[in-house]
């Protein structure tokens, strides 16, 4: 009998403290934030990835009154800082600012994290697409010109990265698949290179980033956009879509996480800031005027989102026979 009290007063105890512990997330969520936060930025200082971050960072602290300290932690793709998110301290305090590469990596990579399972994702904070492009002295003005030119002389002919494994990488790998062409992959160290490659003639074509290269596009000839629609501030280059190509149509994003297990509460209370950040004038103005999208997808859309896009981004690979080795 007294074996049969003890267990029920523990089994009580038990219930007890599961039935407050939503009580706490949420004492925690109200006081949140108490404490400086550190945002994890996983790519050098200075590119569009930091720029955003510090933007974010500086609207938060404005409306929270609580530092947010940007960390650059580069290396190894972006899995140095994002391994240090994953294995954080889920309260809140630490935070990931990444970009597109985090799906792609899951078929490219073995990671030492599950971009889909050790993170919470919370928003898009901008979303940027890429203009297929040739300097000036290829003797080509749409797709079906640049295809016919580089079939009319195989094997002589490269397109430039911004490095293995990257989206320019992939998005060139996929056009020699559909178009049945043979450029090749000639990657570099980041978009510096890249761009001092294409302005020395050094290349047939590259897929640059919209909005980190916004300024030097007009020295090309841009022949087309990957996304679903054309780009507003471009809208006499088409979409590859409109040109007959499929699978271009993800565009690449920038967004927060925090580490799995982080309290929900939190979580949403962070992401509904950052949304609102996301509304305000200003900030979409800066994004626009980076060649961006301003971003903001709710929570309940963004993870599904990123599943599918690792779907599509794993296909692709499979399709082009892509690896790091």
């Amino acid at each position: 009998m007294l074996k049969l009290v003890r267990r029920t007063a523990a089994l009580l105890g038990c219930a007890a403290m599961l039935s407050a512990a939503p009580a706490i997330a949420q004492d925690a969520a109200a006081n949140y934030p108490d404490k400086p936060i550190r945002l994890i930025v996983p790519y050098p200082a200075g590119g569009a990835t930091d720029i955003l971050a510090r933007m974010m960072a500086q609207k938060f602290q404005e409306e929270w009154k609580q530092p947010m300290i940007v960390e650059n932690r580069s290396g190894a793709g972006g899995t140095i800082g994002a391994n240090q998110v994953a294995k954080a301290e889920p309260d809140g305090y630490t935070v990931l600012f990444s970009i597109t590469a985090m799906v792609q990596q899951i078929s490219l990579m073995n990671l030492p994290y599950d971009p889909l399972k050790d993170f919470i994702p919370l928003t898009q904070v901008a979303v940027s697409t890429s203009v297929l492009a040739v300097p000036q002295s290829i003797p080509a003005n749409t797709l079906p010109e640049l295809i016919a030119y580089v079939k009319s002389e195989p094997g002589n002919h490269t397109y430039g990265t911004y490095g293995a494994g990257t989206s320019s990488h992939l998005q060139g790998a996929l056009l020699n698949l559909q178009a049945g062409t043979e450029l090749t992959h000639v990657p570099y160290q980041g978009a510096a290179p890249l761009m001092t490659a294409m302005m020395g003639d050094q290349l047939t074509a590259t897929f640059f980033d919209a909005g980190s290269s916004r300024q030097h596009l007009p020295k090309f000839k841009l022949l087309a956009v990957t996304g679903p629609e054309r780009l507003s501030w471009l809208p006499d280059v088409p979409t590859l879509k409109e040109l007959g190509m499929h699978s271009f149509e993800p565009r690449g994003w920038f967004a927060l996480f925090m580490p799995k297990g982080t309290p929900e509460a939190i979580a949403d209370k962070f992401t509904a800031q950052a949304q609102e950040i996301l509304k305000m004038p200003d900030v979409r103005e800066k994004i626009e005027s980076m060649g961006l999208i301003p971003g903001g997808m709710p929570r309940a859309e963004f993870g599904p989102f990123l599943e599918a896009e690792a779907k599509v981004y794993a296909d692709i690979i499979r399709d082009t026979n892509i690896t790091l080795n």
